[in-house]
């Protein structure tokens, strides 16, 4: 009877053992992972980051077309008036 509380005790402490020691081994790996993580950019990140840029370039556009066109209000038989050379988003990197 004495036998059985003993395997027990010694399967649970040996379980332990195994738990931490894999924990141990695991950790350097979790650690560098995270590190490639903070360093590497995602996808859905650039796609958020490319489509925030292209929002400020479109205002961009808009306010400077605005100012274009208020100067230009006037003055529509000047050449600089005929067509609008000013930025473009998607087309202009600046």
């Amino acid at each position: 009877m004495t036998r059985i509380p003993t395997i027990l005790i010694l399967s649970l402490a040996t379980t332990a053992c195994v738990s931490t020691a894999t924990s141990i081994v695991k950790a350097p790996f979790q650690v560098a992972g995270k590190a490639v993580d903070w360093t590497t950019t995602s996808q859905e990140e650039a796609d958020r980051n490319y489509g925030r840029k292209m929002r400020k370039a479109e205002a961009r556009e808009g306010k400077e077309r605005k100012a274009w066109a208020r100067k230009c209000r006037n003055h529509e038989a000047e050449p600089k008036c005929q067509r609008y050379d000013g930025f473009v988003a998607g087309r202009d990197v600046r």
